[in-house]
């Protein structure tokens, strides 16, 4: 690594030559308006513009390279140079002073803008604290318009407007020989103009002309490793790099695809697909047109890849861990993505069916996300070994541990490792295998029930899906169970049993309870639009409107593991003390394990 410092010239040359390029990982440019004359104001002021970094490349570049955006017909060259950090200011520099072209930018409410860029003259000589008012930004045909009366303010559309306004225009800045003719129709215009441009000389075009940029230079054996974690730390741009971003710019640099198949391998078309594939079958994985970053990610699905791949790594004695940290994606080699990629989106649509049997169809009640990411590894390991009841069996308790335990809301990637390995072992009825961490350490705390009320806790989804699995019925609906398949036709979401206001004005005493799982569960659009009042008023009144007698509509009810009396009675304490007593043996049955008192020593 070295510290270089090069005239803006040349930087902006070798930008516009296509020697120093992007990585392809680098996000699009697009500054404002207003942060491109502040930058501007700077070079004029020879004030630091910061160290930028480029990492060598000896035209053997180990991304996909792409040229800074205004410099595209000089995509064809190989770079020399790879620039890490500085896009945003060398781009806007390399649009306002070295093309004959309006900067497309954006205004302060993002709207797109093509603007040219000037130096007011008369106030550029004067007191640097007036710096930024003397760059000025015109539109496209450099008319200057009032926003009210749309009148011309300022004509710049002439070289003898610009010079009769005094207006420099600034792309000209590091071209020697328009500057010279720019000077003498300045010059020809008012011969006293001669000492205001001898001093805009000495103040603005010879600092500019000289300005340096210092450069960070990497060597070009700088491990891929080593440079993602210095963009990351130096980038000024404020949005963190993905893996994903680094793998489609060095799968598409990959010379052995490119020779093989005579084209770039377009990481982000194949996530697509894979996405779509999966979310048109399984919505739970999110939609497709919000994103596909929606939902399940590309960062899950590499993630996924690396557990088996590290995995088949360990089995067969070429490492000594599954893995699947930032390192082990990035080292991820494209051969082995294109063999597991396929598999893994089969794994994953198994994940898919799984969760629509635990009654988990939609994306909103999904509990965790995360820990979808080591059962379908799991799944692409064993494959069919995962059907058997008795392999079933333990990884639905595995599932549900997780989720009512809560264990994958914190750092996730080494619980990832364990629960492959372990619930792979576990299944496969290894003699010497024990239970999952995941299902050894998961425990419910019985109060916990008091303060599930959002579904912003997975145990909230977890408990609302469970009873749905366990043979709800709606209250309008009454033919049949609520089928998982139908709950988007039939709107079924989480209602209150005993309204909020009721509970407040009849058992004030009770009122934090009433937002607590315990006293919801799911119900139709139609059903939930006469749950209003007194339980002991709107029980009769949806038994009639199901066509039920009141002992049958009573039977209902209590598939909600709710006892029917207590709703006739209006005894919201009653009500919540027996349901949350159902509610934790239905817990217990799924977690296999006794749920925690707040007295207990022990979880079990």
């Amino acid at each position: 690594m070295a510290l270089d410092s090069l005239k803006l010239s040349q930087v902006l040359e070798q930008v516009s030559s296509g020697v120093l390029q992007l990585p392809d990982f680098q996000r699009d440019w697009k500054w404002d308006d207003e942060r491109i004359r502040a930058l501007l104001a700077t070079v004029t002021l020879d004030y630091p513009l910061g160290v930028v970094m480029a990492l060598e490349t000896k035209q053997k570049s180990p991304f996909k390279a792409r040229t800074l955006k205004g410099a595209e017909s000089s995509g064809d060259r190989e770079p020399d140079w790879l620039l890490l950090d500085g896009q945003q200011r060398l781009t806007s520099l390399f649009q306002a002073l070295y093309r004959d072209q309006p900067v497309e930018t954006v205004d302060g409410r993002g709207k797109e803008l093509e603007r040219w860029y000037y130096v007011d003259i008369a106030k550029a000589v004067g007191p640097p604290a007036d710096r930024d008012e003397a760059i000025v930004s015109v539109p496209e045909d450099k008319i200057l318009r009032s926003p009210f009366s749309r009148r011309p303010v300022l004509d710049l559309s002439t070289t003898e407007q610009e010079c009769a306004f005094s207006h420099f225009p600034l792309h000209l800045v590091f071209d020697v020989d328009q500057v010279s003719a720019w000077q003498r129709q300045f010059v020809r215009v008012d011969e006293r103009n001669w000492e205001t441009w001898t001093r805009f000389q000495e103040a603005v075009l010879h600092r500019m002309q000289s300005f340096q940029v210092p450069m960070i230079k990497l060597d070009a054996d700088t491990t891929m490793d080593a440079v993602c974690a210095v963009f990351e730390r130096v980038n000024t741009g404020g949005v963190p790099l993905n893996v994903f971003e680094l793998l489609t710019a060095t799968y598409a640099g990959n010379k052995e695809y490119v020779a093989e198949s005579g084209d770039y391998f377009r990481l982000p078309d194949t996530w697509q697909e894979i996405k779509s594939t999966l979310t048109t079958a399984y919505p739970v994985f999110g939609r497709l047109d919000a994103g596909v970053e929606d939902g399940l990610s590309s960062s899950d699905f590499l993630q996924a890849v690396a557990l088996v791949l590290t995995w088949e790594e360990k089995r067969d004695g070429r490492r000594s861990g599954v893995g699947c940290k930032r390192r082990d994606l990035l080292n991820l080699p494209l051969k082995d993505f294109l063999r597991l990629a396929p598999r893994l989106t089969s794994a994953f649509a198994w994940v898919g069916k799984f969760l629509r049997e635990q009654c988990i169809v939609r994306a909103a009640d999904l509990p965790y996300r995360t820990q979808l990411v080591p059962l379908a590894a799991v799944r692409a390991m064993l494959g069919e070994e995962t059907d058997t009841e008795a392999a079933r069996d333990r990884i639905t308790r595995w599932f549900w541990c997780g989720v009512l335990g809560e264990m994958y809301g914190g750092s996730t990637e080494s619980r990832f490792t364990r629960d492959v390995e372990q619930l792979t072992a576990w299944i496969r009825g290894d003699l010497e295998a024990e239970s999952p961490d995941t299902v050894v350490e998961a425990a419910f705390l019985e109060e916990r029930l008091d303060t599930l009320k959002t579904r912003n806790s997975a145990a909230y989804k977890g408990i609302y899906a469970l009873l749905i699995k366990q043979g709800a019925v709606d209250w309008y609906f009454t033919e049949a169970p609520i089928d998982p398949v139908r709950m988007s036709e039939m709107n079924v979401d989480v209602q209150q049993v005993f309204p909020k206001k009721w509970v407040e004005h009849e058992a004030p005493g009770s009122g934090s309870w009433a937002d607590s799982i315990v006293n919801k569960t799911p119900l139709s659009l139609r059903a939930s639009k006469g749950v209003v009042g007194s339980p002991a008023s709107y029980v009769p009144a949806l038994a009639l409107d199901a066509g039920m007698r009141p002992e049958w509509f009573d039977d209902v009810l209590a598939t909600h593991l709710i006892e029917p009396a207590t709703l006739h009675e209006a005894d919201f304490e009653k009500f919540y003390a027996d349901r949350a007593r159902q509610l934790l043996e239905m817990v217990r049955e799924a977690m296999g394990k006794r749920t925690v008192s707040r007295g207990d020593s022990a979880g079990w």
